[in-house]
């Protein structure tokens, strides 16, 4: 129940609504996708942007009560997580449009709020660690936003997103999704090792090699062709990692 919280239903409406409120610039980048190409119509996608944020707001709810909370944590956090991925779409605010601020939401969005809200129902959120690990490692996750901007580069730009690697151009931001993945995770390791937690801190380090590998061999030689493969073959160790 927990994952069908976080997956298809809050991370369906965040992808949902950032596809409406992104439909101008996807007609340039990939004029393909279901909203831009017509293949969904307005009214289908209001419609199934409300019953996934409703129907999430519903199992965070079911959750609390199944867990025996005294206060909703699970509720509170899916509604800070909704709001964050509205605002991080929609005008006036619009947190996509500023790279630092916009990657971050988003790496906070895919990480921190889903550990918390697993450890609120699995266990209990009353450890300096279980907030520490979370919003470091949503820095390492600004980095991989940026590795899905590489591909939006001209459309970002015609519709005044300022993406880091609009900000930046492409090379600058390749080395900052580089330097933000690698060095958040050193900071990880050395974090758990300052807290006796040698082993763990340990396997984290030997789970950034194999990133470093790819940053070197896909990522910093052609970031926009290799962004797929270099998610794929990169991406399993930094979860792996999360997960220990």
């Amino acid at each position: 129940v927990a994952m069908i919280l976080a997956g298809p239903f809050l991370t369906g409406f965040t992808q949902t609504i950032n596809d409406w409120y992104d439909k101008e610039i996807d007609a340039i980048n990939e004029p393909y996708r279901p909203i831009p190409s017509g293949a969904i119509s307005e009214g289908e996608v209001i419609a199934q942007i409300w019953i996934l944020l409703l129907g999430g707001l519903g199992i965070s709810y079911g959750l609390d009560v199944w867990a025996g909370h005294d206060f909703p944590v699970v509720f509170a956090l899916s509604v800070f997580g909704s709001f964050i991925s509205y605002i991080y779409s929609a005008p006036p605010l619009k947190l996509k449009q500023n790279g630092w601020a916009g990657n971050y939401a988003l790496g906070a969005s895919y990480i921190s709020l889903p550990w918390w809200c697993g450890q609120a129902v699995f266990g209990e959120l009353d450890r300096p660690v279980f907030w520490i690990l979370p919003i470091l490692y949503s820095i390492a996750g600004l980095g991989i936003a940026i590795v899905n901007d590489f591909k939006s580069v001209e459309g970002d730009r015609a519709m005044g997103l300022n993406s880091l690697p609009v900000a930046f151009g492409i090379d600058g931001a390749k080395w900052i999704c580089a330097g933000s993945v690698t060095l958040t995770q050193l900071g990880v390791a050395g974090y758990l090792a300052s807290i006796g937690e040698t082993a763990y801190g340990a396997g984290i380090l030997a789970l950034i090699l194999p990133q470093i590998y790819f940053q070197a061999t896909l990522l910093i030689p052609d970031p926009v062709a290799n962004d797929v493969k270099y998610q794929a073959q990169s991406q399993p160790f930094f979860v792996f990692g999360i997960l220990a």
